[in-house]
């Protein structure tokens, strides 16, 4: 198997990666950035950023990160295609195998690995994602203001999205399983307490309608087996994210949620060497600024690491 010595391992791309791209290869780390299975993370299916300072007119989000890769190779960060299937934190330099095929051994690994959204896995969501249906309420909410939308979850997050999209929208509907919800007590009351936001207790998503954009729901209610379609300009998925991080379960420490623990206030994580930025250590935020803020600890993190083990 191929072996390749490298000061610096990024693996995975996003605005955490691509930022800890940039300021890296600025310190001389000459870091090696492998994109990962969503060269570009979760902004590749977001259309309109509207929210990231520096972009007055919004940005379309494929493009955005193009942007942020062409910048991490204008500073000479080595952007390459490939899947961490393997890793062996055990000893140093860390071990990194891409594609089965290839080891990386590294004097520093940066993991900017990001979150998967949870979807219903619906035919129509797939097709409508990005044009009303999203994973995200901060980010996408402003598009629909003064119109109706559905949201589907009933833990906090939902919750929470619920709550700021009524601050924008005409109405929510809030799409809940079961005759209850997960959400702590303040947030349930906070839901409840919102005049524009009916929760449809014991209720499914049946489909997403909409040729071109969605149009409405079709909500089933689990009792009944009754549906009704209910006229709407967005669908939010708020069923909860997934950290991509089960490779590094073995060696690094995560929380219950399955989300990279580091040190607070830095990227180290319990592995000298391994830092953790972005989406993949970041339950609370998860926004593109935040993720791109952490990408530049990161870097630092490791350039200050390099520096202390005396490795030019």
């Amino acid at each position: 198997m191929e072996i390749e010595k490298v000061k610096c391992l990024i693996i995975g791309s996003g605005p955490a990666g691509y930022t800890a791209a940039i300021y890296a290869s600025r310190a001389g780390l000459n870091p090696v950035l492998y994109q990962g299975l969503q060269p570009g993370g979760q902004l590749t299916i977001t259309n309109d950023v509207e929210n990231y300072p520096g972009y007055p007119q919004g940005i379309n989000g494929p493009q955005m990160m193009e942007d942020f890769k062409t910048q991490a190779e204008r500073f000479g960060t080595d952007v390459r295609y490939g899947i961490a299937t393997a890793v062996d934190f055990s000893s140093k330099p860390h071990k990194v195998t891409f594609d089965d095929q290839k080891v990386i051994e590294a004097h520093t690994v940066i993991i900017s690995t990001g979150a998967s959204a949870k979807w219903l896995g619906l035919e129509s969501e797939a097709r409508l994602n990005g044009s009303g249906v999203s994973a995200c309420a901060v980010c996408d909410g402003f598009f629909y203001r003064g119109q109706d939308v559905a949201i589907i979850g009933a833990g906090d997050t939902a919750a929470e999205e619920a709550t700021y999209l009524a601050n924008l929208c005409k109405k929510v509907y809030m799409i809940v399983r079961r005759d209850e919800m997960r959400a702590s007590t303040i947030m349930q009351e906070r839901v409840k307490n919102t005049k524009n936001i009916e929760i449809l207790w014991n209720s499914i998503t049946d489909e997403i309608l909409g040729k071109h954009t969605v149009e409405a729901v079709r909500v089933k209610n689990t009792l009944t087996d009754e549906t009704r379609e209910i006229p709407v300009a967005g669908f939010f998925v708020a069923i909860g994210h997934k950290p991509n991080s089960d490779i590094f379960a073995d060696y690094l420490n995560l929380d219950e949620n399955g989300y990279i623990r580091t040190i607070p206030g830095t990227t180290k994580t319990n592995v000298d060497g391994v830092f953790a930025c972005g989406d993949v250590q970041d339950f609370t935020y998860r926004q593109a600024v935040t993720a791109a803020g952490s990408g530049c600890m990161a870097a630092l993190d490791a350039e200050r690491y390099l520096a202390a083990q005396a490795i030019h």
